[in-house]
């Protein structure tokens, strides 16, 4: 398999558009900040990754994760040259919670909300894109990546040319209360794979891709090629990653792709800054890759962005493909003394300065509740 990336859209707390928040990220810039959108009094956290669009701190409105997805979908299609009838081409779009936050709007102040057409996000794509054919996923973090994989297959079987692939997420206040009583202490902002970490912040997110069979002659201007998804579901815990579950979801990726852990030359990895979650991907890792874990470059964009939940593996797979084509490649920022299973990773911890020469295969990493596991491989473009 073998599927090319003709255009893509992000907006995160850094930065909106795919050009500006790369150059944000390769920057060392973080989207960290204190929670406007809901009262931190409730709240022991007081930090997290928003984007900085609402009318003022403490206030909210209800659709914001829509307008991020439309604006998304729309600078990939318009990258792609599919302009603004959708009409023709399928759009997947995988999430944590939805619009859950409108829905609490609505729940709490009484602010008008429709929960039966808005929830999902078909029915703003088909107003703003003439989107006819939509499916909204909603199946935790590694939502975008499960969306990947179903719209790959869409080609592959030659049932569709060309899809588009999106992610999206905003926090929500019961989402960051339960994390906010899950972490011993709570944390000031993510720091992946460091032992001092304490756990993870949220942050909101979209992303979207254009995925085109190579036959259908769209090889001019591609971002990059797909090479593979993964995906399984180990179940294994509500919230304890399985390292093994992992490592099945990483090697078949690899073996899909056709390629060997020697020839990755950058893992974007999942890497939450919590206790479980990134000691769980760091012996996965390192065993799948045994020898070779020290060859690729490794960076965990959390750091900056925090968890954009649904949307998070997608934003780190066009981050991917950026690196692959200009060689440059973020920091894991907050990463001063890696834990002992990660002891050997070649991490990024400072901005490059300049190119690294070479890079073509990248792999990313997404990792959601209940075991839903997910890993893509991509490969530079010609």
């Amino acid at each position: 398999m073998s599927q090319l990336v003709t255009g893509a859209g992000a907006v995160v707390s850094v930065g909106e558009g795919v050009d500006e928040v790369f150059s944000a990220l390769c920057a060392g810039t973080s989207g960290l900040g204190e929670l406007r959108g809901f009262d931190p009094d409730r709240y022991r956290g007081r930090h997290a990754y928003e984007i900085d669009d609402r009318p003022g701190p403490g206030a909210d409105v209800p659709g914001r994760a829509t307008a991020w997805l439309l604006r998304a979908v729309g600078e990939a299609a318009r990258q792609a040259g599919l302009g603004e009838d959708l009409s023709g081409v399928p759009v997947l779009v995988g999430t944590g919670l939805r619009e859950l936050r409108s829905a609490e709007l609505a729940w709490r102040d009484g602010t008008a909300f429709d929960t039966g057409g808005r929830l999902h996000f078909g029915t703003a794509l088909r107003e703003r894109f003439g989107a006819e054919h939509t499916h909204t996923f909603a199946g935790a973090c590694s939502a975008s990546l499960y969306a990947l994989a179903l719209g790959s297959d869409l080609l592959t079987t030659g049932a569709e040319d060309t899809v588009i692939v999106a992610g999206v997420d905003t926090l929500t206040e019961s989402m960051y209360g339960l994390l906010d009583r899950v972490n011993a202490e709570p944390p000031d902002r993510v720091r992946p794979f460091d032992r001092e970490r304490r756990g993870v912040l949220m942050g909101d997110g979209a992303a979207a891709v254009v995925l085109r069979r190579e036959e259908s002659g769209a090889r001019s201007g591609a971002l990059g090629r797909l090479r593979a998804v993964s995906m399984n579901c180990d179940a294994r815990h509500v919230t304890a990653p399985d390292a093994q579950g992992i490592v099945r979801a990483v090697h078949e990726a690899q073996q899909r792709a056709g390629v060997t852990p020697g020839e990755i030359d950058l893992v974007l990895l999942h890497g939450t800054g919590t206790h479980l979650n990134d000691s769980a991907e760091a012996t996965a890792i390192a065993e799948v890759f045994g020898a070779d874990v020290t060859t690729p470059l490794m960076t965990a964009i959390k750091s900056m962005t925090g968890h954009t939940s649904g949307s998070s593996g997608l934003v780190s797979l066009i981050v991917a493909l950026k690196s692959l084509t200009s060689g440059r490649v973020p920091p894991t920022l907050g990463l001063t003394d890696p834990l002992p299973e990660a002891a050997d990773f070649r991490f990024v911890r400072e901005p490059y300065p300049a190119d690294v020469e070479g890079l073509r295969f990248a792999q990313i990493d997404a990792f959601g509740f209940g075991g839903v596991n997910a890993v893509a491989i991509v490969e530079r473009a010609s």
